[in-house]
């Protein structure tokens, strides 16, 4: 079952030739769709393994990974926004786990999932390594943000 003009109503990145890459922090290039789906409960992950920001004190580059996990309930965030969004975060200057959270927070405010988490697996600099884990979830879904949280814990198993 394909999707009709109406819902791709917003999805306007999507097959653009004329993408313009923005290089400071851009949460309006965010776009979603309609989840055709809501009655399943089922996962979404996305892996951006090339993500970049600035440290805010020094300005030098931060080189990581990016992983979002969620549940969808009625609104979805479309891919190549998500990729233009992540891009715009190269110069930005943050600390890894404000990048974390600023990013989980505003696709919250985007989607209104019923669960989401963003990990961020960052190269080490001054060899030290730091792997930020923010999540959130609805009130049906607060033990999996618990258990989640809690497995986070354990290095191995970034």
């Amino acid at each position: 079952m394909s999707r009709n003009e109406k819902e791709l109503q917003g999805v306007t990145l999507l097959g653009n030739q004329g993408t313009k890459y923005q290089f400071d922090y851009r949460p309006d290039v965010l776009e979603t769709f309609v989840n055709k789906h809501p009655d399943n409960e089922y996962l979404v992950t996305f892996d951006c393994p090339e993500f970049t920001s600035l440290c805010p004190k020094t300005g030098q580059p931060d080189f990581g990974r990016i992983v979002i996990n969620y549940i969808p309930r009625e609104r979805m965030v479309e891919s190549k926004s998500l990729k233009l969004y992540l891009f715009s975060f190269r110069n930005h200057g943050d600390f890894h786990e404000d990048c974390v959270n600023i990013i989980m927070k505003d696709l919250i405010k985007l989607m209104d999932p019923k669960y989401i988490e963003v990990r961020g697996i960052f190269n080490p600099r001054g060899g030290i390594s730091i792997y930020p884990f923010a999540n959130y979830g609805d009130d049906q879904h607060q033990d999996l943000v618990k258990a989640r949280l809690l497995a986070s814990f354990d290095p191995v198993k970034r």
